[in-house]
């Protein structure tokens, strides 16, 4: 039989969000809810779906894992030469979205896009264990192959090249993005699908909070 998936139902009934009880910050109030996520031990509490588009607006979307959170933005990594990575190079403007289902929550994120620092780059793409290193220089990501094998063959021959020293330089093309956000929504679920919807958009260098109709 085929599944009615028209008649799957959950009720969310876990928490409620109010203006009143959130940070005036929204990287404050990510963070506390960032630490709740991984205090309930959630599976990948730091996955992110990332989406970009080309100049001509086709959007493209994947997931990717959040590196670092402070003040200035949300950081990932990637080869630049990949489709997201061309996607951001021609057109710096992306959002990401956080879903954690085990809390009823998600975050949706929207701002511009710059490279990190190749120092900052290059210590965190050493900071990582040997086979990812060489992972990301093997692979030549987003590019059409012939095979399995192939990658594993090019996998192969950088890790004996490396294998002595046990650490890879880091490629040209490989590197950290910065998402400065100007707009961070919270959700939560709520029962009847009267979900709260919080929303920070920066206005003239200034964070309005406001609650959006679910």
């Amino acid at each position: 039989m085929a599944l009615d998936i028209a008649t799957l139902r959950k009720e969310y009934t876990r928490a409620e969000l109010t203006i009143e009880s959130v940070n005036r910050e929204p990287l404050a109030q990510f963070l506390i809810w960032f630490d709740e996520a991984l205090a309930s031990n959630i599976h990948e509490p730091t996955a992110m779906v990332l989406a970009s588009a080309t100049l001509d607006a086709k959007p493209s979307s994947r997931v990717v894992l959040l590196k670092g959170v402070d003040n200035t933005g949300f950081v990932w990594y990637t080869n630049y030469h990949s489709r997201k990575g061309s996607e951001l190079e021609a057109n710096p403007h992306a959002s990401l979205l956080f879903f954690w289902p085990e809390l009823e929550r998600q975050i949706r994120i929207e701002g511009t896009v710059e490279r990190v620092s190749p120092e900052q780059s290059t210590q965190y793409f050493h900071s990582r264990p040997f086979e990812s290193q060489v992972g990301a220089v093997a692979s030549p990501q987003s590019q059409v192959v012939p095979s399995r094998d192939y990658l594993e063959q090019l996998f192969a021959t950088t890790q004996a090249a490396n294998a002595q020293a046990q650490q890879v330089e880091k490629p040209e093309h490989w590197g950290g993005y910065r998402l400065t956000p100007t707009v961070i929504e919270f959700w939560q679920g709520r029962a009847s699908r009267m979900h709260d919807r919080i929303r920070y958009r920066m206005e003239q260098g200034v964070w309005v909070v406001e609650r959006l109709a679910p």
